[in-house]
C-alpha cells in the first residue's frame, strides 16, 4: 500500500482542515479511494469552522474542542493504519474496502462515515463534556450531524448527475430508514448520542469495555453496507460499472462539489 505521512496532531481547526487537505493530495497522487471520505471530510470541517465564526453553536470553544478530538481520531487511525499499526477494528474495515472491494464511491464514504459518526463523534463528545455536562452539548452534537447530512446529500446529488443508475438509489440523508445501502445518517446519529451519553457516564474502565463493543457494532454496520443482499448487489455492480476509474478525478469531484 500507499506510504502514508505521519500527521502531527492538530491544535485549532485551521491545523485539523490543513491536515486533511494533505491526505487528500496525497491520496490523488497515489490513486488512493481513502481520498474520497477525507475529502468529504475537509469539507465538513470547513463548515463547521465557518459555523462557529458565524454564531451557529450554543458554545463556538466547546464545539472547536469537539472537531479537535473528533478529526483527532481519524487522522490517528489514518496514521496507524498507513503505518500498519492498531488502529479500531471499524476503521480498519474502511480503509481495507478502499484498497481491496469493489464497491462504489458511495459505499466507500459510508464506511467512513459509519466509524466516524457511531464511534468517533460518540467518544468525542462524551470526551469533551464529561458527567452531566453531556446533556449541554446535544443541540450542538445535533448541528454537527446536520453539516454531515447535508455535505453527503450535496454528494449523492452530485454524483447523481454524473453516474444516472445512482439516481436509483433512495437518498440516504433524507431518511431514517435502511436502504440498499444499508445504512441512515440519521439513524446513526441517534445511535451515537446515545452512545456519548452512556460513556460520559461512566468510569475510564467502563468507557474501555464499551468502546470495544461499540467497535464491533460498528463493524457490523460495515459490513452489511459492504456485503448488501442479491438484489442490491446486483444494482450496486451496475452503479459500479458506470463509475470514473479516475480515483483522482472522484476525489477533486467531491471536494469540489457544488450544488445549488
Amino acid at each position: 500500500m500507499a506510504q502514508i505521512s505521519p500527521h502531527p496532531a492538530p491544535r485549532t481547526i485551521s491545523e485539523v482542515v490543513t491536515a486533511l487537505a494533505a491526505i487528500v493530495r496525497q491520496c490523488e497522487q497515489t490513486r488512493h479511494r481513502a481520498g474520497y471520505f477525507a475529502a468529504l471530510y475537509r469539507r465538513m470541517t470547513v463548515a463547521v469552522a465557518e459555523g462557529i465564526r458565524a454564531g451557529a453553536f450554543d458554545d463556538g470553544p466547546r464545539m472547536e474542542r469537539l472537531d479537535l478530538v473528533f478529526a483527532g481520531r481519524y487522522l490517528s487511525a489514518w496514521q496507524a493504519y498507513g503505518q500498519q499499526a492498531a488502529c479500531t477494528a471499524s476503521w480498519k474495515y474502511a480503509f481495507d474496502g478502499c484498497r481491496a472491494q469493489p464497491l462504489i464511491v458511495l459505499q466507500q464514504l459510508l464506511l467512513g462515515i459509519n466509524t466516524h459518526i457511531n464511534l468517533d463523534l460518540a467518544i468525542a463528545a462524551a470526551t469533551v463534556a464529561p458527567g452531566p455536562r453531556i446533556h449541554a452539548l446535544e443541540a450542538d452534537f445535533n448541528r454537527i450531524n446536520a453539516v454531515i447530512s447535508s455535505l453527503f446529500d450535496d454528494v449523492q446529488q452530485c454524483l447523481e448527475q454524473v453516474w444516472f443508475p445512482m439516481r436509483w438509489l433512495r437518498r440516504v440523508a433524507a431518511t431514517q430508514q435502511t436502504d440498499v445501502l444499508n445504512f441512515s445518517i440519521g439513524a446513526a446519529r441517534k445511535t451515537a448520542w446515545a452512545n456519548a451519553v452512556l460513556l460520559a457516564q461512566m468510569s475510564p474502565a467502563q468507557q474501555q469495555a464499551h468502546i470495544v463493543a461499540m467497535d464491533a457494532a460498528v463493524l457490523n454496520v460495515a459490513r452489511r453496507i459492504s456485503n448488501p443482499g442479491p438484489w442490491s448487489a446486483a444494482l450496486l455492480r451496475l452503479i459500479r460499472a458506470t463509475e470514473y476509474d479516475d480515483v483522482a478525478r472522484t476525489i477533486r469531484l467531491i471536494d469540489t462539489t457544488q450544488v445549488g
